[in-house]
């Protein structure tokens, strides 16, 4: 049985779809204040799961929280956390934090305005895998030697009538694949690399009819030169998370992040020296639950007990879709 986080304090969800329910089943029920969902019918099944209060009201349920996570669809993220803000309670926001870079800048921008000693973090799960953790660490250590190139393919085979899913409404998600899965190798790339300066890409609908992408293709370029090609596609049928990091001494290759998306493992080939076959190490990790949702919170929570900076914020999210935004923009001018 998985061990509930404690935070001893009292949180509020705003979004009671998927991922809310995701976040919600790592925190110990006491401390969930209530929730709220524009689909009344959601946050009443959400309320009876986690034993709290369903609100009609979204500014009742942040009065009466301490921190506030939010886990509406792309449109309304900004919003909600504004407000949260606003009200003097500590935001955990879903990825991409707002719908358009445009947005984004505004929302910085209102926050800084605000000057209150509060903490936002962006939901960027990816980063708390135990295998990212640890591929960093090496890359730190330079243990693979410097970096040259990163190479990710990052897909699901979606659902049933998935075309006619909030993240295929252009309106609602503001994109397709891109800013869904795209946004997490983008934001992996980044804190492996660094800021990207020179950015190509396709986008396309290969397979569902629908105004957003299902496919994006990228190769984004760092000021030295470091490369990422990045795909993230959502007809690739059966799950896949694959994550190769590129050094002069070696490689490290993320595959699998537990759950529908296989066993979580890490493979370190190291070059030898007279470019041989490798030497190969391994590590694997559960693959029976995807334990970042569980990692990202717990430090979310000890930004918020420690009054420490936290891992993932609005100027992530902000370099993020200023990427996303270029390759938006290109289909425009096509």
């Amino acid at each position: 049985m998985k061990k509930k986080i404690k935070p001893k304090l009292n949180f509020a969800f705003i979004g009671c779809g998927l991922i809310g329910n995701k976040r919600a089943s790592i925190i110990s029920k006491d401390s969930i204040t209530g929730c709220f969902d524009i689909d009344k019918n959601k946050a009443k099944l959400f309320s009876k799961k986690y034993f709290c209060k369903s609100y009609d009201d979204y500014k009742k349920l942040v009065k009466d929280s301490d921190a506030v996570i939010i886990c509406t669809p792309h449109r309304y993220l900004d919003k909600f956390t504004l407000f949260s803000l606003k009200s003097g309670k500590h935001v955990f926001v879903e990825k991409p934090a707002a719908i358009s870079f445009l947005k984004i800048k505004n929302l910085i921008k209102k926050v800084n305005s605000l000057n209150k000693n509060l903490k936002i973090q962006v939901g960027f799960n990816h980063r708390f895998h135990p295998s990212i953790i640890k591929a960093l660490k090496m890359v730190k250590q330079n243990i693979i030697g410097d970096l040259m190139y990163i190479r990710s393919r990052y897909g699901h085979g979606a659902r049933k009538n998935y075309h006619k899913e909030w993240r295929m409404n252009k309106f609602i998600s503001g994109g397709g694949e891109l800013i869904d899965q795209g946004s997490h190798i983008i934001d992996l790339s980044r804190i492996f690399l660094g800021e990207f300066t020179k950015i190509d890409s396709t986008l396309k609908s290969f397979f569902w009819k629908s105004k957003v992408e299902d496919n994006a293709f990228l190769t984004l370029k760092t000021k030295s030169n470091k490369v990422a090609f990045l795909h993230a596609s959502c007809t690739e049928w059966k799950n896949k998370f694959s994550f190769e990091i590129f050094g002069k001494k070696g490689k490290l290759e993320i595959d699998g992040l537990g759950g529908s998306y296989g066993k979580e493992k890490l493979y370190f080939y190291k070059m030898s020296k007279n470019l041989g076959k490798p030497k190969l190490k391994i590590w694997n990790y559960s693959s029976k639950v995807d334990i970042s949702w569980k990692n990202e919170i717990s430090d979310f929570v000890r930004s918020i007990k420690l009054n420490k900076r936290v891992s993932c914020g609005l100027k992530d999210a902000y370099e993020n879709m200023k990427i996303i935004n270029h390759c938006y923009k290109k289909i425009k001018r096509l």
